[in-house]
């Protein structure tokens, strides 16, 4: 993309469509988060002169959610894309960039704190991740580059603003787009998983991000034919904060990958191949292959139960997940037991907790008690609390933690 760098403070208008749309001065209403935004037209398709630029995203009209692969180095969840940033574009498929020096910080994390959203700034850990693994920095440069640039995000778009909030908005709205964005899930569903030795075209992967976002599609970002960027593309009706997200087609050409053979590597070495249930969102009720007190045999899934009914499966390093792929579970006899092993290697207990991975040395002998996957003769297991969507949770063997589960084998 082109780019422009002149601040959205000292723009006076601009046209767009024929149309004048102006910019800053004192004629706008103000139209900030506390308030709603009458009869807001969808940017990028204004065809009258808009005056107040705290209900209308100008000049950057579209707007983009953009999500990692990152995979050497390998970052966040094995089985999640991460958050790159949220993009104001003008239209044109040019934008802005670094529009307000005065509104630089150097602490978003105690920003995100002093307005207390502390589960924002623990999903921006886990999924907003910085390859370098300085995500502080990296949230900086989003916010000060692309941030500063939203016109609906200005603090005079506040009634009552207080230093900041808007920081904590942009975060917010990023974050928000990401969970209604399950890439990782969107793709497994049709059959496009991180593979080590399979290749994808370019029009498989827009058609399996097409069939939830019908009538749109996305920007791919590939690096030396290697899929590492999905741009998700929005016109907004009103503001950032409470505006209507409608898919847009990208405001340009800006795909990077090749038309066949991407690559689509896993995270941390793993396989990548193993089979997934049909669709991902859905896990099937088990059907155990063995017999009550055997061993567990062959491949299979490990199936999570909550007061006998299904709630998920483990994945590859041994947590809990509820809107995954579930792992294919090696099973081998073992004395009058069983190991078990993942794509991430044995698995066994470690510290009390399920774990598959490099840090098992000696894996743990399992037994099945009445179907149910048992270490030390016992079948109970727990975790902190239930899993939920994208939120892994770690099993710990044995009834002392909150919410009580149990371990099905399902067969493949």
């Amino acid at each position: 993309m082109a780019s422009s760098v002149p601040s959205i403070r000292t723009l006076s208008k601009f046209a767009f469509g024929g149309a004048q749309v102006l910019l800053g001065g004192g004629q706008a209403v103000r139209g900030g988060p506390s308030q709603t935004c009458p009869s807001p037209q969808l940017s990028c398709h204004n065809t009258t002169v808009v005056e107040n630029l705290c209900c209308f995203n100008a000049p950057g009209g579209q707007l983009l959610q953009t999500q990692f692969w990152d995979a050497e180095p390998a970052t966040g969840p094995d089985d999640s894309w991460t958050v790159h940033g949220l993009w104001p574009d003008r239209c044109d498929g040019t934008y802005d960039a670094n529009c307000d020096s005065s509104r630089v910080y150097r602490n978003i994390t105690g920003i995100i704190q002093n307005f207390g959203k502390t589960d924002l700034l623990d999903y921006m850990s886990k999924y907003w991740k910085d390859y370098k693994g300085d995500d502080e920095t990296f949230w900086q440069h989003e916010w000060s580059k692309h941030g500063t640039c939203i016109s609906t995000l200005e603090p005079e778009c506040y009634d009552d603003h207080k230093q900041t909030e808007e920081v904590v908005d942009y975060f917010q709205k990023a974050v928000d787009l990401f969970k209604t964005l399950p890439s990782y899930e969107w793709l497994s569903a049709a059959g496009i998983t991180p593979s080590t030795s399979k290749t994808y075209t370019f029009q498989a992967i827009q058609d399996a991000l097409a069939a939830k976002r019908p009538g749109v599609t996305v920007t791919l970002g590939c690096k030396s034919g290697r899929f590492n960027e999905i741009w998700y593309h929005y016109d907004v009706r009103g503001s950032v904060q409470l505006g209507e997200f409608v898919p847009a087609n990208p405001d340009g050409t800006k795909s990077t990958c090749p038309q066949t053979g991407i690559q689509y590597l896993p995270k941390n070495g793993g396989g990548g191949d193993d089979p997934a249930p049909t669709a991902t969102t859905t896990i099937v009720v088990p059907t155990s292959t063995s017999a009550p007190g055997e061993p567990f045999t062959g491949k299979g899934f490990l199936n999570v139960e909550v007061d006998g009914q299904n709630k998920g499966c483990i994945i590859s390093k041994g947590t809990w997940y509820t809107s995954g792929t579930c792992a294919t579970i090696s099973a081998a006899e073992a004395g009058s037991g069983f190991t078990l092993s993942s794509s991430k290697g044995n698995c066994g207990v470690v510290s009390g907790a399920l774990t598959c991975g490099g840090s098992v040395s000696n894996p743990t002998g399992f037994t099945a008690v009445e179907g149910k996957l048992a270490a030390g003769g016992n079948a109970a297991w727990s975790a902190d609390k239930d899993a939920k969507g994208s939120t892994q949770e770690t099993v710990y063997a044995g009834a002392d933690h909150s919410s009580k589960v149990s371990i099905v084998w399902q067969g493949v």
